[in-house]
């Protein structure tokens, strides 16, 4: 996959835990836990746009483009 999550760093840098910034975000710790370890294809905007604000961040230092290596 193309696209990075790099929800796991900015969480780590703003030393929030999971439990706290579910709760900031409105959204189960499961799926926000499938969203820190990119075990999904998909987030919706709505979504993107709590994890900011509860981070004070961009969606640039959440996403990540990294380019498909070919073997």
């Amino acid at each position: 996959m193309a696209i990075i999550l790099r929800l796991d760093r900015m969480m780590a840098d703003r030393k929030i835990s999971l439990n706290d910034l579910s709760e900031k975000v409105g959204i189960a710790n499961v799926n926000l836990s499938k969203i820190k370890t990119g075990k999904v294809s998909a987030i919706r905007f709505s979504t993107l746009n709590a994890i900011c604000k509860a981070l004070d961040c961009q969606p640039g230092d959440i996403l990540e483009y990294q380019e498909d290596t070919e073997e």
